[in-house]
This record gives structure tokens, C-alpha cells and sequence, in this order.
């Protein structure tokens, strides 16, 4: 399974465990919510559903509610997230790796940060700038070097990314700071203004 195959599961599963939803409605949420899955269509979506179906970790449900409504002609399929499906996720949300903390990863591992336990998630915020750290000497290092060389375009495109990397890096110093305040019997909370103070994907808020 690739790694965007992986990270879609999780994140369906994530879903699921908010609520069932039509395939839909699933999809609308992932194409809105972030840029990993932006262009996700029902032909990449309805796989991954159909192998989580075969594995046991999500069910179907058929929303008679839908089908009885004006010009709806049967009933819409609805999914639930199973029991396994449950403890699969939990096993997902584990993953503190460098899995947890790239580019195209990170953001869907933060929109469950409320469902993911605080070693965890310190260990993915902690990766996550030691990431942005490394990517920020290396734009330091080459602007110091090619300076002279580089047109005025190329350089204002440098200090974007640098002025990105540190803004970012700043933001993860704020959520660290946070999750080693948070007392180990207090529900987890982010700090007011953060970009996580509402979930990405579930529009609610943590």
C-alpha cells in the first residue's frame, strides 16, 4: 500500500470515528479540508472504502431516512466505523515516525491530535520542527552562498520559504509549549488563535 493509499484510510477511519457519513459526504470533507486529498475522486475514495469493508473495519448501513425523501429512489449506503476499525485507528494515531511529521502527512495527523494520546503527539510536534529546523539552515545556507548570483525574483523566492519555515517553526514552539503545560488528567485543548484550534477536517472544534 502507498503512502497516500495509507494516510487516506487513516484519515476515513478518523472520520468514521466522528460520525458515519455517506461516501458523499466523506469526500466533501476530505476535498475541502486539506491539500493532500483535494483532488480525491469516488474512483480513489470507493477502493479504499471497499478494502476497509473487506477487512472488517467499517460496516454498511442503508440510510432509510434518505430514501424516503422526493425523488430518491432507494437507499443511500452510509458508513460506520466497526469496533476493529476503532482500535485500528488508535493503532494509526500511534504512529509518531517520520510518517507522522512530513509535508504531506502532518496535517491530517494534527486534525486527530484530539483522538491521539499527548506522548504522541509531542513526538510528532517535536519531528515536525526538527524538520522545519533542518529545511530552514538549509535555505539560510544556500541564500548565504548563491546571494550574489541569484536575480532579484529567485531571492525574494528564497526569503518566502524562509519567512514560511520560520513562521511555522514558531507555531510548533507555541503547540510544544502547550501540550508540556497541559496536566496529564486535563482533556487536551490548543491554544486560542492556533491553526488547530478547529479540526480541518471535521470543521469541529477540539
Amino acid at each position: 500500500m502507498s503512502r497516500r493509499s495509507e494516510l487516506l484510510e487513516f484519515a476515513v477511519l478518523g472520520l468514521l470515528h466522528e460520525s458515519p457519513m455517506h461516501g458523499y459526504e466523506l469526500r466533501k470533507r476530505l476535498n475541502a479540508a486539506l491539500g493532500v486529498f483535494r483532488a480525491l475522486s469516488y474512483g480513489t475514495l470507493y477502493p479504499c472504502l471497499r478494502g476497509l469493508l473487506d477487512r472488517g473495519l467499517i460496516t454498511e448501513v442503508a440510510d432509510t431516512a434518505a430514501a424516503g425523501t422526493v425523488g430518491s429512489k432507494r437507499a443511500r449506503i452510509v458508513y460506520e466505523l466497526t469496533a476493529d476499525g476503532k482500535e485500528h485507528f488508535q493503532d494509526l494515531a500511534k504512529e509518531a515516525g517520520p510518517t507522522a511529521w512530513e509535508d504531506d502527512t502532518f496535517d491530517v495527523h494534527l486534525a486527530f491530535f484530539a483522538r491521539t494520546e499527548a506522548e504522541v503527539r509531542l513526538r510528532i510536534l517535536e519531528g515536525r520542527r526538527s524538520r522545519l529546523e533542518e529545511r530552514l539552515a538549509t535555505i539560510r545556507s544556500a541564500s548565504a552562498k548563491n546571494r550574489e548570483r541569484l536575480d532579484a525574483y529567485t531571492t525574494a523566492l528564497q526569503q518566502h520559504g524562509e519567512d514560511a519555515a520560520e513562521r511555522e517553526v514558531r507555531w510548533l514552539n507555541e503547540l510544544i509549549t502547550a501540550e508540556r503545560n497541559i496536566p496529564a488528567s486535563t482533556p487536551r485543548s490548543t491554544p486560542a488563535g492556533s491553526p488547530a484550534a478547529t479540526n480541518p477536517i471535521t470543521g469541529n472544534k477540539e
